[in-house]
């Protein structure tokens, strides 16, 4: 199978591409059903774009996701980051290749790091409500987690500023309804960086790695997510370093567990008129 590929060398400087940037968006022709209404409207509807997207290390496939196809540079180093499977540094060329049927990003790590991960490995097939993939023990399940540096205080008002700052970020979730958003936000609640996917999970991995790749600091930043606060979401941020993290919605038993393990705070239930 011919494919075509971009590619994103250390650090995130791309180099040209030989093909455009996969749409994160899709049309298709619905029918709308209206109260009181005989027959349906014909109509062309707005869709989120789902699409396998694999995992590649050293040539070898470690999982495959159900994903946005868009910021696939972001989402490999963000994975890479949040599993703890290599540094940023020790992260090579991505490349992302177009398989027609999907995508691949295929990432350069250390032999040694390569190593581990096999250990770890099994090809599976992971969802968008998928966030352990590659796991196969409850050790890996429920990982030991590094402290935080948990130094910056944030205010109601910035977190409230934050959240309402949010929407303009959130492009294909406003065209489909169908996509989760990862934000970063300053102090002052500014968004700093935003990604979106149809995965939850994606979409944190995503923020991780544009943040990475961007340089900005972990500890002068919250994470704003517009889902629930599960106990991935929570490894993800504190092994990438964010020590404050809000949800719109509830955070599971474990989440808070392992929120306390690793020093982080964490905001829940973040819309009007309070949180928790």
């Amino acid at each position: 199978m011919m494919a075509q590929r971009t590619s994103a060398t250390r650090g995130g400087r791309r180099s040209s591409a030989s093909r455009s940037a996969p749409r994160p968006v899709a049309t298709r022709p619905a029918s709308r059903w209206s109260d009181g209404a005989t027959a349906p409207l014909a109509l062309v509807e707005t869709v989120a774009t789902e699409c396998p997207v694999a995992l590649v290390y050293n040539e070898v496939s470690h999982a495959v996701m159900m994903a946005s196809p868009a910021d696939l540079e972001d989402m490999g180093t963000g994975f890479t980051l949040a599993e703890s499977i290599a540094g940023l540094a020790e992260i090579g060329a991505v490349e992302v290749l177009d398989m027609v049927l999907g995508f691949e990003v295929r990432m350069a790590i250390p032999a040694e790091r390569a190593a581990a991960l096999e250990q770890r490995r099994r090809s599976m097939a992971g969802g968008t409500a998928c966030g352990l993939c590659g796991v196969i023990s409850l050790e890996q399940a429920v990982r030991r987690l590094p402290r935080v540096a948990n130094t910056t205080r944030w205010s109601a008002a910035a977190i409230r500023t934050a959240m309402a700052n949010l929407p303009p970020w959130q492009s294909v979730h406003r065209q489909t309804g169908a996509a989760h958003a990862a934000a970063l936000a300053s102090p002052s609640g500014e968004i700093l960086l935003a990604r979106e996917d149809v995965g939850r999970h994606n979409a944190l991995d995503k923020l991780i790695g544009a943040a990475a790749r961007t340089g900005l600091d972990p500890t002068a930043a919250l994470v704003l997510l517009t889902s629930r606060c599960s106990t991935e979401m929570v490894q993800k941020a504190a092994t990438a370093g964010y020590s404050t993290m809000v949800t719109i919605s509830g955070p599971t038993s474990l989440a808070i567990e392992l929120a306390e393990e690793a020093g982080m705070s964490l905001v829940a239930f973040a819309r009007a008129p309070g949180s928790v």
